[in-house]
C-alpha cells in the first residue's frame, strides 16, 4: 500500500455538513503512516464535539476496506484545526525593507522568469536584493542565474553557523536546488518542505536588504502558510497569462491572500505572455492566449496592473542560458521588466 491509495479511497467519503469529500474539505492531516496492513492517520474536525464525527470515521474505515484492502486495520485519530497564522504582532526574521512574494495560481505562466528578471532589475538600480527560491519541487533559480554548479558554504556570524547565499548579478540567492541532485525529483511531504524553507530563511546570512523576493510554488500549499507565519510580508505580486484557465487560478490566489485569516496585501498583477510580435513584423501584435485577460482581472479585483510582458523569444533564451534579459538594459524586452520595477518602487 502507499499513501495515494488512502487519499483516493477517502475521496469516496463525504462530510455531511458540507457534502464535500474529506480530501476536498481539507479534513485529512498530513500524517499518513503505513505498516504492513495497518494504516493510521488523523482527520480534522472543526468542532470538538462534531455530531458527524463517529459516522465519518466509520465511513472512512469502510472506504479503506472497500477500495484499498478488506483486511486493512485502520487507526484514525481526531484533531481540531491548528489556529491560522496572524500577521498581527509578527516580527520579521529577514532584515529587509520590503519582503515580497511572487505567486501564480498555476505553473507555466512564467512566474520564475518574472521573479528572476525583477530581482536583477532592482539590483541594477542599486538596491540590495535577496531572492529565495521557495519552489521546493521545481527549483529553477539556479539555472536562471547560471549557478547550477554552485554550493553554498557555512559562515560564522556572531557565534552562529549560517548558510552563505550565492551571489550572482548583484542578487543574493538561496534555493533547495543548491542542495539536491538536479537530476532527481524532490519527493517530500508538506512538513519536510516547510521545514526546509524555514531553514533557508532563519539559518542564512542574508544581511541587510532593501528587497527580499520569494519565488513561491504555484497554487496554494503548506509552504505558502509557512512563509506567511514566518515572515511579515509587505505584499504579494500575482503573475498570470491572459488565458482563462490561468486567470481562474490567479483569482483563487488573490482570494487566498485576501482571506481575513491570511490578510496579505496584493501589490499588483503582472500579465505575462500578453501578446506576440514577430521580429519581421514589429508593428503587429498577436494575442495568442487572449487579449487583456490579466488587465481586466486586475480592474475587476481592484488591484494595480504592474505591467504586461509580451511573449518574446529572447526572454525565454535568457532564462535557459542563465542570463536574465534585464542584464541587457538597452534590449527592448528588458524595458518591460524595468517598467515593472519602477511601478513596484512607486507603489510601495
Amino acid at each position: 500500500m502507499y499513501p495515494q491509495q488512502i487519499i483516493d479511497a477517502l475521496r469516496h467519503v463525504r462530510y455531511p455538513g458540507t457534502g464535500k469529500d474529506l480530501i476536498e474539505s481539507g479534513m485529512l492531516e498530513d500524517d499518513i503512516r503505513i505498516s504492513g496492513y495497518e494504516v493510521s492517520f488523523s482527520l480534522i474536525f472543526q468542532k470538538e464535539n462534531d455530531p458527524f464525527q463517529k459516522s465519518v470515521v466509520r465511513a472512512a474505515e469502510v472506504a479503506l476496506q472497500t477500495y484499498v484492502d478488506p483486511n486493512i486495520a485502520v487507526n484514525i485519530h481526531i484533531k481540531q484545526p491548528t489556529p491560522s497564522p496572524s500577521l498581527k504582532g509578527r516580527e520579521s526574521k529577514i532584515n529587509a525593507k520590503q519582503i515580497i512574494a511572487i505567486h501564480s495560481g498555476k505553473g507555466g505562466v512564467g512566474k520564475s522568469t518574472v521573479t528572476a528578471n525583477l530581482a536583477v532589475a532592482l539590483a541594477q538600480r542599486g538596491y540590495r536584493v535577496g531572492l529565495l527560491d521557495a519552489d521546493i519541487h521545481g527549483p529553477s533559480m539556479p539555472k536562471m542565474f547560471h549557478t547550477e554548479d554552485c554550493r553554498p558554504v557555512s559562515v560564522e556570524v556572531e557565534g552562529r553557523t549560517l548558510i552563505e547565499p550565492i551571489e550572482q548579478y548583484g542578487v543574493k540567492m538561496l534555493s533547495i536546488g543548491f542542495f539536491v541532485n538536479p537530476e532527481s525529483a524532490v519527493i517530500w511531504r508538506g512538513g519536510m518542505a516547510s521545514n526546509a524553507i524555514k531553514q533557508l530563511i532563519e539559518d542564512a546570512n542574508w544581511g541587510e536588504l532593501d528587497y527580499f523576493l520569494i519565488d513561491l510554488p504555484p497554487g496554494t500549499s503548506d509552504i505558502h502558510l509557512t512563509l506567511i507565519s514566518e515572515l511579515q510580508l509587505t505584499g504579494v505580486i500575482v503573475v498570470t497569462t491572459p488565458q482563462p484557465v490561468a486567470l481562474t487560478d490567479a483569482r483563487k490566489g488573490v482570494e487566498m491572500f485576501r482571506n481575513e485569516k491570511v490578510n496579505v496585501k496584493i501589490l499588483g498583477l503582472i500579465e505575462n505572455m500578453a501578446w506576440f510580435t514577430p521580429a519581421e513584423l514589429p508593428e503587429n501584435r498577436y494575442y495568442i492566449f487572449g487579449k487583456d485577460g490579466g488587465k481586466n482581472l486586475a480592474d475587476e479585483l481592484g488591484i494595480p496592473l504592474l505591467g504586461q510582458i509580451p511573449l518574446v523569444q529572447s526572454i525565454r533564451e535568457g532564462g535557459d542560458e542563465g542570463l536574465p534579459i534585464t542584464l541587457q538594459p538597452g534590449h527592448p524586452a528588458a524595458t518591460f521588466f524595468d517598467s515593472i520595477g519602477k511601478n513596484l518602487i512607486n507603489n510601495k
